[in-house]
């Protein structure tokens, strides 16, 4: 069961040691998941590194479920929090956020395993001087398991049998310690790091866990998203994600990005063109805003209301200040807004499907991209 820290004093004291060690921390938002790190809690504002572009902080981090997560120790905490704005620290860009009220901690009994952790070859060796070896099956904080090369004899390695462990799992983490054996198979070794590991190891090691974790994250969605594409019946018309635009050039400069994801359809501003593809059901609609006279804000945001009826909504502007721009998607209830850049292609596309998994099937969002 997942344990709360809701003292003032000691979430406070989680997070300064979090910011001694510059801890890696994963942003959440409905849509999208930044990677960032700790930099330092000051007159009672959490100041993170903001990895994202000034228009993506400042607005698109406003969302009412924003979380961040993080290892620490044995385990992964996560918390609601609140931007409050942006910052400078030691000459980097900063985002301040709120102090949690609450940390909750994953239960620690069940330390997280991580079972993806490639071709590792481990070498271990009885205090007799037996040296063994065998490949890696599985990794946690507490512990690993191992598949030996031969037949464990279970005379000389039975359940409480201590022996030396060495793991090179990446270059930054080699583990060199002492284990128990708690179970054994006909070729596999059940292990405990007894005693716990250093300091020194043991931060980078649930480092590495907790990416392995986030990714396993992203694998569920993936398959929520293939589960669901297969489940659906099949609308009776061409569907996909919709742009509302009279800009040909744009639709084949988006298609590089967004065809992975679904087709791409783009429409003419044309009320009745739209109702008649929102019967087929589309995931997504993109509406492209080349300016933001008055003209063509009524005009758009008809069609936006028209369009959030049924699916949800995301602006893209090109020539368009990024600020006006976020402003009209609050204002229009859209999901969010990008100013386009081909250089954020892959942004443009992380986003989309962040957008499209909140709105259908549900799954983690989608990594954002580093920023270029």
């Amino acid at each position: 069961m997942a344990e709360s820290i809701k003292k003032s004093g000691e979430i406070q004291d989680v997070l300064a040691q979090a910011c001694a060690r510059r801890e890696l921390l994963i942003l959440a938002t409905p849509y999208l998941r930044f990677e960032s790190s700790f930099l330092a809690v000051q007159n009672g504002e959490l100041h993170i590194l903001a990895t994202m572009s000034r228009e993506d902080a400042t607005f698109g981090l406003r969302a009412p479920d924003l979380t961040i997560r993080f290892p620490d120790g044995l385990g992964f905490f996560e918390a609601h929090v609140e931007v409050l704005g942006l910052g400078m620290l030691d000459g980097r860009r900063t985002i301040r956020l709120s102090l949690p009220k609450t940390l909750t901690e994953n239960d620690q009994r069940d330390s997280y395993r991580v079972e993806r952790v490639g071709r590792v070859l481990v070498t271990y060796s009885t205090l007799k001087g037996d040296l063994l070896q065998g490949t890696l099956v599985d990794m946690s904080a507490t512990g690993a398991k191992i598949h030996a090369q031969r037949d464990v004899d279970p005379a000389a390695m039975g359940p409480g049998t201590s022996l030396l462990l060495s793991v090179p799992l990446s270059p930054e983490i080699q583990i060199e310690t002492r284990a128990e054996v708690r179970h054994l198979g006909a070729r596999t070794l059940g292990l405990a790091f007894r005693p716990a590991l250093p300091e020194r190891t043991e931060q980078p090691l649930a480092r590495w866990i907790f990416l392995r974790r986030e990714e396993e994250r992203e694998r569920l969605a993936q398959r929520l998203e293939l589960n669901d594409r297969t489940t659906q019946p099949r609308p009776a018309g061409p569907t996909g994600i919709l742009l509302v635009s009279s800009d040909p050039d744009l639709e084949v400069a988006l298609r590089e990005f967004l065809a992975p994801i679904q087709p791409l359809i783009r429409l003419p501003c044309s009320a009745q063109a739209i109702k008649d593809a929102l019967a087929a059901g589309p995931p997504l609609a993109i509406f492209h805003v080349k300016g933001t006279s008055l003209d063509e804000r009524r005009l758009l945001k008809a069609l936006v209301e028209l369009t959030l009826a049924k699916v949800p909504v995301l602006l893209l502007g090109t020539q368009v200040d990024g600020t006006a721009l976020f402003e009209l998607s609050t204002e229009w209830k859209a999901s969010s807004a990008i100013v386009w850049n081909p250089s954020r292609g892959l942004f443009l596309q992380r986003l989309a499907q962040g957008i499209i998994r909140r709105n259908t099937h549900g799954g983690d969002s989608p990594m954002a991209p580093a920023e270029p």
